[in-house]
């Protein structure tokens, strides 16, 4: 069984040599961090993207590729809906074939109470602007023919998108370099440079780049980043697995998701399946010390998330992984340059009998790959977006599984941000201050 198709093998697309200076540096090669690269080069602005790896090694392109306005939290929702229209572009400016669709997503209810909280959304979604809507159990058997299975009702929102993360996140990386931007993979951000209290670079693996502006967009790392430089977020990151199935009919173009399976068509004639609704936890001292914020969180669901006691070596909450390091030493970043944690072999056999049993009209289910990646996680399941407390550095992180489809509008977002442009968005439920001002964290959605 094949694995995650971007590797340390993979050829370096983007080699080089480190500039001197840029106007902004970006931290992370993910679709937020190359997003932010696009729009400030189109700006006539000099954006530098470092990246430890690859480009879009990690959870950019290990997610189920849906690029959804549905179940969105309300105070991302604007910003998803600019993301809809900045997909529709993306895809035209890229030069290649990036899978962009507009099938619409499906969620399936499992229970009055579950028929009620999408109502319940639906009447603050609605007047700003999505087209979701609820389904008849009738009208849902008709979208997705041949179900075993007959649910009450479904969510459903028509201009909902797929995309395939692997192509699209590069794609728009050569982009961003088309336009302007500088891209230096195998090269890892250490510390930053510091001048007279504030920002004045980054030091790298490779030396120096000064800047005025930094945003740090690393995904699973951004904490432990973040944190060597005395700037402290309650962020985790959970395991996810997901698989790819053999091709197969085409029963249902769109993505669908119930309480434990998640799948969506795919280009290539197979589905993404994945285990919805679970995820694994690797208890390390962030997530010791972080547990309290989190604890509704996970009463919310007990049985959504298992704990595993001890993280592979090198991974950002690991037990042996650093936490000091000065710029002038080997940094955890360069250790471990592509965080690939394996997938749950047994949720991955379990996926592949539940889509089997679900739609038994596609034949017999052959699982072609399969991954894991690591989510970045937030006690109230959605982002920091904000300038932090040293001035000159800028964090978009904390995406909680809902990164790719929103990445472009907060990669423009970001852009605004360190430019002094319109930013176009009310981003209060995203500050950094939520955690410590006082303020009752409130719970976003799963999903």
């Amino acid at each position: 069984m094949a694995g995650f198709p971007i590797t340390l093998t993979s050829p370096v697309e983007h080699c080089g040599p480190l500039p001197k200076e840029a106007d902004v540096v970006i931290i992370g090669g993910g679709v937020i961090g190359v997003s932010a690269a696009y729009y400030l080069a189109k700006k006539g602005l000099k954006p530098v993207v470092l990246e430890k790896g690859r480009i879009a090694g990690e959870q950019s392109a290990r997610n189920w590729g849906w690029i959804r306005q549905q179940g969105r939290d309300l105070a991302e929702l604007p910003i998803m809906i600019e993301a809809n229209r900045l997909w529709a572009d993306i895809a035209e400016e890229v030069e290649q074939d990036i899978g962009l669709t507009t099938c619409g997503l499906t969620y399936f209810s499992e229970s009055d109470a579950e028929t009620a909280s999408y109502e319940e959304w639906l009447a603050k979604a609605v007047p700003m602007g999505v087209d979701s809507h609820l389904l008849s159990s009738k009208e849902l058997a008709e979208l997705i023919p041949g179900m075993t299975r007959t649910y009450s009702a479904a969510l459903h929102t028509p201009s909902d998108m797929k995309a395939e993360p692997w192509v699209a996140v590069p794609a728009l990386a050569r982009a961003a370099v088309k336009a302007g931007a500088e891209i230096v993979e195998n090269c890892a951000a250490r510390t930053l440079d510091r001048s007279a209290g504030r920002v004045s670079g980054v030091v790298t693996e490779q030396g120096l780049i000064k800047a005025p502006q930094v945003i740090v967009a690393g995904g699973a790392w951004s904490a432990l980043f973040l944190r060597n430089e005395g700037v402290n977020i309650p962020q985790l990151s959970v395991r996810a697995t997901v698989a790819t199935t053999e091709a197969l009919p085409d029963v249902f173009q769109g993505g669908a998701v119930s309480a434990r399976l998640a799948f969506r068509r795919r280009q290539d004639g197979g589905y993404t399946l994945a285990s919805a609704g679970y995820h694994e936890i690797f208890v390390g001292p962030d997530a010791l010390r972080h547990t309290p914020k989190y604890l509704r969180q996970a009463l919310r669901d007990p049985l959504s998330r298992a704990y595993r006691p001890v993280a592979p070596k090198g991974f950002p909450d690991g037990w042996g992984t650093a936490r000091r390091w000065a710029g002038d030493v080997t940094s955890p970043f360069e250790k471990l340059r592509i965080l690939d944690p394996a997938p749950h072999t047994g949720k991955v056999e379990e996926i592949r009998k539940a889509f089997a049993s679900l739609l038994p009209i596609v034949g017999e289910v052959k699982i072609a790959a399969s991954w894991a990646g690591m989510i970045d996680t937030m006690p109230d399941v959605v982002p920091v977006v904000d300038q932090a407390p040293i001035e000159g550095l800028s964090v978009c992180t904390g995406m909680c599984g809902h990164g790719f489809g929103i990445g472009p509008a907060f990669g423009r977002i970001m852009s605004d941000m360190v430019s002094g442009g319109d930013i176009g968005h009310n981003l209060s439920r995203f500050r950094f201050s939520r955690f410590s001002d006082g303020s009752k964290l409130e719970l976003g959605p799963d999903l």
